[in-house]
């Protein structure tokens, strides 16, 4: 299923920036009907040997149809990820696609942020940051880039907006796993 979720992503990008890419919908849900069942996806977009972020947007819950969710994400991650100017079409030929299913968030209790770190599982968990009207995530992904609990979480919290130190103020955490597959 991997392809297929890599080909919907890839076709959805390159027609969103007006590139031809030819795929028939109609036959890969005839062939795959579990792709018109709900389900939650990211679609992350790197560029160039470095793979530099280009571009990732998801959803955390699911919704809609997989296949849609994977589509109208990869069209999000190109051209609506507000960190970056749209993609363009000179950028296609250097773009990697990533395709990420979600399972469905579930909810950690903990006591302290001690207790914390003994129930989080450094890779494999994706991390979801609510604290009152602020919230984030992080796939499992970037605990290759910000391999420390400590890391991982000051960014997080950058991210939803908070001070670097948000856990001491106790937020919700859920944690996720998911399914990565990732063009060569």
């Amino acid at each position: 299923m991997g392809e297929i979720y890599l080909l919907l992503a890839r076709a959805a990008i390159a027609q969103s920036i007006g590139l031809e890419y030819d795929i028939n919908l109609d036959e890969i849900l005839q062939k795959y009907p579990s792709l018109k069942n709900e389900g939650a996806s990211f679609v992350t977009i790197t560029k160039g040997a470095s793979e530099s972020l280009r571009g990732c947007i998801g959803s955390l819950e699911a919704y809609r149809p997989l296949y849609e969710d994977i589509i109208l994400n990869a069209r999000a991650a190109a051209l609506h990820d507000p960190r970056f100017p749209a993609l363009t079409e000179r950028e296609y030929d250097d773009i990697k696609v990533e395709v990420s299913i979600l399972s469905k968030p579930k909810k950690l209790e903990y006591s302290d942020i001690e207790d914390l770190k003994k129930k989080i599982t450094p890779f494999k968990d994706g991390i979801v940051l609510k604290l009152e009207n602020h919230q984030a995530t992080f796939l499992p992904q970037v605990w290759e880039q910000l391999p420390s609990f400590n890391l991982f979480f000051s960014h997080l919290c950058q991210k939803a907006a908070l001070e670097p130190n948000c856990l001491e103020r106790h937020p919700e955490i859920y944690t996720y796993k998911v399914e990565k597959y990732k063009e060569k």
